[in-house]
């Protein structure tokens, strides 16, 4: 065993409080004291973010594999006002299958205590209640693992391992037609399919939006081509109808692509190999032989494909004709910013419609609380949204309207467009030949997708589990005026000189690879662009001198760090020759978008936590 763990600082880890309170324990309440002896990792989520869910997938093999000695804690902890609601987090723990306790922390208290900065952060906590290690962002959990090996021979040597059932109380399934339903589609026959994400289903009703007629899918977790009954999906999503007749899905969970063939009944694979993809695969190539990441919605758009591909924040098309795949808009930064397509910043697109001209391809960026579209020449417009922090329930012109995380568009027969305005509860539409944006109706629960029927609008009512059947009315329904910015406080700094530093160090068992040339790499910029008069760019260094505009009072940061490492031998300080050909490699990649503001006496320094951190520097020493 190596004495990676023994030299880490003994940092006592703060209490968990949320005033939200527990869920999936039973009622049970829980301090760390009640968990001591055994291994606690805290997983602080929010449940609009696609890279919190990307690490709830993550955890699933690694809870069943130490389940007597390994409790995981999700922490709770909003972005948007409505993710505040504990109705809203109960609701997010079902549709993506959480099967650990989970604290409600509406004030971000424990955020606070542990000096968590981003979304999502893991943090481990030994068997005696010190926090040994933290990990910002995704794809972790392979040396999450091997340190939860290290504690557990470490605290079984000592006698300070405690082994046993979790605090894990599953909730009463409730017996609904649906649950958590994502999208929907009008089949040529009249009827309804659904994608019943949280059941791993597709399912066909009869043009009521009620009586079932068949379902298809296993209803487990799982990517298998095959017959109606014997198929499976891992939460599907968006569904497109293909000129051929046949449904194309996107297989959320499965980083899939798959097709549906409502006359035979078979289910078969586009796209995607099952495996996420991380910064360095093919952005291009046959579609069984590419990575997706977390496809949320597909659309038909000029003779492809269209895939709102949420994971990487970009647009991808499939072409059928020969079955390849590729990206066709967005850079893979997370933000708004318009223009040519391979410069376009996007925020988790979650929803897709062609405009019944064909000129437009509209899109909901969620994150962005944006409605954009792509035109025929490839350019990226913006028809209402400001950005990453700023939404809430506002009518009116579009460049003032404001939405909060919509999921769904749906292109209306005049040219304008129906937004699922999920987080408000709310159905809104824009018009482009006034520029306006008004309130349809209002009192959906989280309507994630909308689909015309007849003189109708049938709305997915995601948290309700059914359709709702709605008249277009004339005029829209008015609400009163709300803005919001997010809850995430503001970081204080001084105008002038700020000092990046992304703190690194690779887990134990890895060393940078530096063979080919730098293993690192850091890109920063800014909104409004002013606020960066130096600094900005992509380097190798992760420590970077900025200079702060005095003249803007507050802005956001964007900051993109990676580093590259590879499993290394037991002894020595690098690659040794004896050492395998092929070592297993790993990419620590983290997004930030740090909100700033500038004060006099404001901190100087601002250190990101990418992996490996020293534990003091991130987590107040507590009593």
């Amino acid at each position: 065993m190596t004495d990676s763990v023994r030299r880490r600082a003994r940092v006592r880890a703060p209490e968990l409080i949320g005033k939200g309170g527990w869920l999936n324990t039973g009622d049970q309440r829980y301090t760390l004291a009640d968990l001591r002896g055994r291994i606690v990792v805290l997983d602080f989520w929010t449940f609009c973010c696609i890279n919190c869910l990307h690490v709830l997938d993550e955890l699933r093999q690694m809870e069943a594999g130490y389940r007597d000695t390994l409790v995981v804690i999700g922490v709770h902890s909003p972005k948007f006002v409505h993710e505040a609601e504990h109705r809203a987090v109960v609701d997010a723990v079902e549709r993506y299958g959480v099967e650990h306790p989970v604290l409600d922390d509406p004030e971000l208290a424990t955020w606070k205590q542990y000096a968590v900065r981003a979304w999502p952060t893991l943090v481990v906590i030994d068997p005696e209640g010190y926090v040994v290690a933290q990990h910002a962002g995704e794809g972790h959990v392979h040396a999450i693992e091997r340190l939860v090996t290290e504690l557990e021979a470490e605290h079984e040597a000592k006698g300070t391992l405690r082994r046993g059932d979790g605090p894990y109380v599953p909730p009463e399934p409730e017996p609904t037609a649906l649950r958590f339903p994502g999208k929907a589609l009008l089949l040529p026959s009249g009827n309804l399919l659904v994608s019943d994400t949280t059941r791993h289903q597709l399912v066909e009703l009869e043009g009521d939006g009620e009586t079932v007629v068949r379902r298809i899918g296993q209803g487990s977790r799982g990517l298998t081509d095959s017959t109606r009954v014997r198929s499976r999906f891992s939460e599907p999503q968006g569904l497109a109808l293909l000129p051929d007749g046949s449904v194309v899905v996107a297989d959320t969970v499965n980083h899939a692509l798959r097709r549906f063939d409502p006359e035979s009944g078979r289910t078969t694979t586009l796209a995607g190999t099952g495996r996420q993809w991380m910064r360095g695969d093919a952005t291009s190539g046959p579609g069984r032989e590419v990575n997706l990441s977390s496809p949320w919605d597909v659309a038909w758009w000029n003779g492809k494909v269209w895939i709102a591909m949420a994971g990487v924040h970009q647009l991808w098309a499939y072409d059928p004709a020969d079955g390849t795949v590729s990206v066709t808009a967005g850079t893979s930064n997370e933000g708004l910013v318009d223009g040519p397509a391979d410069e376009a910043w996007f925020a988790q697109p979650s929803g897709l419609a062609v405009s019944p001209d064909g000129e437009r391809l509209w899109l909901a960026d969620s994150e962005t609380s944006a409605l954009r579209w792509v035109d025929l020449d490839g350019h990226v417009h913006t028809a209402v949204g400001a950005g990453l922090f700023d939404f809430g329930h506002r009518d009116g012109a579009a460049g003032r309207a404001l939405l909060q995380h919509p999921l769904g568009v749906t292109a209306l027969p005049d040219g304008s467009v129906a937004v699922a305005d999920t987080y408000n509860h709310a159905l809104r539409r824009y018009d482009p030949a006034t520029g306006e944006v008004t309130t349809l109706a209002t009192d959906l629960r989280e309507p994630s997708g909308a689909v015309l029927a007849g003189g109708d609008i049938v709305v997915v009512e995601s948290a309700r589990h059914r359709l709702t059947r709605l008249r277009l009315p004339e005029e829209a329904v008015r609400v009163e005026p709300v803005a919001h910015r997010t809850r995430r406080a503001a970081t204080e700094v001084a105008p002038g000189r700020l000092r990046l530093d992304v703190v690194f160090q690779a887990p134990a068992g890895q060393k940078l690879d530096t063979r080919y040339g730098p293993a690192t790499r850091l890109l920063v910029s800014a909104t409004p662009p002013e606020l960066l008069l130096k600094g900005e760019g992509t380097d190798t260094d992760l420590s970077r001198e900025l200079e702060l505009n005095p003249a803007v009072t507050e802005g956001v940061l964007h900051v993109s760090a990676m580093a590259a490492g590879c499993d290394a031998p037991a002894s020595g300080d690098g690659f040794a020759a004896d050492a395998a050909e092929y070592p297993a490699c790993h990419v620590h990649q983290q997004d930030w978008g740090v909100p700033l503001r500038l004060t006099k006496g404001g901190a100087d320094r601002l250190p990101l936590v990418l992996a490996g951190l020293d534990e003091q520097e991130a987590v107040p020493q507590t009593p």
